[in-house]
């Protein structure tokens, strides 16, 4: 079956394809419909239909065939510790905390908050919340405490989990003392118990009553299995928040079993898993690339799920590929950001692990430019495939399914849209444009399954900002500026708030990054729109040099630049000012932040901090901006 014929399938009998799918996982009640649209943009699948995202996770397996066999592998390079779980043990410790979770009132839709590290528990912990019908929210282990007492605020948990610490390159950082911080700034007060994993990393002040030991707690639960919930297909999964315009957190409702189907499916569509793969996302559970792809794809797929406690290049460079080699890897799916940050290291860094168990090489959370393409293809000797998606959607929407076919690569396309997923370019009021030309990254509805089902608590803006764009027209705004040129590939050229326009010519940051960073020199690089009073916004360039990659001064780097630029776009896109900074400000996705290079060259408010990758970045940011900001 080739690419083509499976994806027009996917479009014109759904009804028949993801009920094929759905068929595969198991179902306490059969579905009556399996797709209901008809409320949109609220689309329901496998209405009538009841599961359990847990079950079909970890019962199947642990009760079937696999009950020996890996399903989670932990990894921890700060630790030096490792710990590997077959699914019969998971099954164990899953039904564990799910009984101490009963234990203490817990039950269909409360909402449970995660605050936790790398470690299985975290794993175990969203996994017996959903065995459950439990919503989790699982907030990012780095975040602030103002952005974590939001959340809580926002999801009014009934409890919430976290661990005394977690470490950074051997720093500690004190997840208790941050969530008793941020529990203190919260306006609700609905967190009844906080269940606390003690790792002994750092001192924990306990509070009398509302804090309870994670090890006691299942010491003295005598209860060792819960069956698993029934709950309806469409009963939230989880919420997890991303960054909203306004500044305020968007809460990205999923339901179950669209996403149990969804995800099932794109293990061997979209990632050409089999039996015998071992799976690894260098991602956090608490992003979506970890809710998808650490925890419940693989795991849904019964093949071992990989789970990193620690940075790309802590203690060394060459980490990762011990990790690769230990466990014998097979699909690594990592950032374009880690990539890029790993290439300005010397090749004996990698050449020290044996990588012939990779068989694929996935990059996704940022457009993948042809530059870091070329050397990791040539570095690892296996495919490389960018894809494209969103918290939104759950799981990719452009992609190479090379489970169904590999299509040829063009470096810097995330090819074309998986299955089910109707995507096109159109103009302002929402018309196709031609090939080749520049637009809005739009999706038709229905929206496949596993997508997004609503905002938590906001409805209204729910439908406002993702469909209200393009009046009169059932159309998803993805947020994005994308080209789809004659073959069907999409190219994508950034967010639509990250498009300048100097002098009247809108001009796409990724555009411009794209030519710099063909420049042998330049390893990372953010191209911000500026205020300018002559030419409304002027182009400014923040780069990361390689190590050692060039005996010239960096003014001599900064002209090469501006003329690659000037002759690669035009003189309109020319660089205004080019300064180099050892690193750059990122969100934990690793997404630049241009907001932040913005606010701090205007002398505007940064705002939320939140999604930061790490505060020093902002300084050295800051450092380099001031002195740029004398020669502007």
């Amino acid at each position: 079956m080739t690419y083509a014929d499976t994806y027009r399938r996917s479009l014109d009998a759904p009804a028949e394809f993801w009920g094929q799918h759905a068929s595969q996982l198991h179902w306490f009640t059969p579905w009556e419909q399996v797709l209901d649209a008809s409320q949109p943009p609220f689309f329901r699948w496998f209405q009538g239909g009841t599961t359990n995202l847990c079950y079909n996770a970890v019962d199947r397996h642990a009760l079937g065939a696999l009950r020996g066999h890996a399903a989670l592998i932990w990894e921890s390079a700060e630790t030096e510790q490792s710990r590997t779980l077959t699914f019969f043990e998971l099954y164990r410790e899953v039904n564990r905390l799910a009984a101490v979770l009963q234990a203490l009132g817990v039950g269909l839709g409360d909402r449970i908050v995660l605050y936790m590290p790398m470690v299985p528990e975290a794993v175990i912990a969203m996994l017996a919340c959903v065995r459950l019908g439990a919503i989790h929210s699982v907030v990012f282990g780095g975040f602030s405490t103002k952005a974590l007492a939001s959340r809580i605020d926002d999801a009014t948990p009934k409890l919430v989990l976290t661990a005394d610490a977690s470490l950074r390159k051997g720093s500690v950082v004190p997840l208790k003392q941050m969530l008793d911080e941020a529990l203190a700034l919260t306006e609700r007060g609905s967190v009844e118990h906080v269940l606390v994993l003690n790792r002994q990393l750092t001192h924990i002040a306990m509070h009398p009553e509302r804090d309870l030991d994670w090890a006691e707690q299942l010491a003295s639960c005598q209860q060792r299995t819960v069956p698993a919930t029934p709950v309806p297909s469409a009963a939230p999964s989880y919420i997890l928040y991303t960054s909203g315009t306004t500044g305020k957190p968007k809460g990205v409702v999923r339901d179950t079993g669209g996403y149990m189907t969804a995800l099932h499916a794109s293990m061997e569509q979209v990632y050409g898993v089999d039996a015998s793969a071992v799976f690894w996302s260098t991602s956090d559970i608490g992003w979506v690339v970890g809710h998808s792809y650490i925890v419940y794809g693989p795991l849904l797929k019964g093949v071992p799920t990989l789970i990193y406690e620690g940075r790309p290049d802590h203690p060394d460079p060459a980490v990762w590929w011990r990790v690769v080699e230990k466990y014998g890897v097979t699909h690594l799916f990592s950032a374009p950001t880690a990539l890029r940050a790993l290439c300005k290291f010397p090749e004996h860094w990698l050449a020290q692990s044996d990588l012939t168990s990779l068989r694929w090489l996935f990059t996704a959370g940022e457009p993948l430019d042809e530059p870091t393409y070329r050397w990791a293809s040539q570095a690892f000797g296996v495919p490389v495939i960018d894809h494209y998606w969103q918290t939104e959607s759950g799981w990719p929407m452009l992609t190479n399914s090379v489970g169904i076919e590999h299509l040829p690569v063009k470096p810097g396309s995330p090819t074309r849209p998986a299955m089910g997923h109707r995507l096109q370019v159109v103009d302002a009021n929402g018309q196709r444009v031609p090939p080749g030309h520049k637009g809005f990254l739009v999706e038709h509805g229905p929206l496949p399954p596993g997508t997004l089902l609503t905002l938590w608590n906001d409805e209204e803006r729910f439908v406002r900002d993702y469909w209200g764009h393009f009046k009169g027209q059932q159309l998803y705004l993805t947020g994005d500026y994308a080209i789809e040129d004659a073959d069907g590939y999409f190219w994508m050229l950034g967010r639509a708030d990250e498009v300048l326009n100097v002098a009247g010519h809108r001009l796409g940051t990724r555009e411009i990054e794209e030519v710099i960073a063909d420049h042998p020199a330049v390893a990372e690089v953010g191209v911000i729109g500026v205020r300018d009073d002559l030419r409304g916004e002027a182009v400014l360039v923040v780069a990361v040099l390689k190590e050692h990659s060039t005996p010239y001064s960096a003014d001599h780097i900064a002209d090469e630049i501006r003329h690659l630029v000037r002759e690669r776009i035009g003189p309109i896109a020319t660089p205004h000012a080019v300064r180099f900074v050892s690193q750059l400000p990122k969100t934990r996705s690793g997404k630049i932040m241009r907001r932040v290079i913005r606010a701090i060259y205007q002398g505007d408010s940064i705002g939320d901090l939140s999604t930061i990758e790490d505060d020093v970045s902002i300084d050295m940011v800051r450092t380099a901006i001031a002195a740029l900001q004398v020669q502007l």
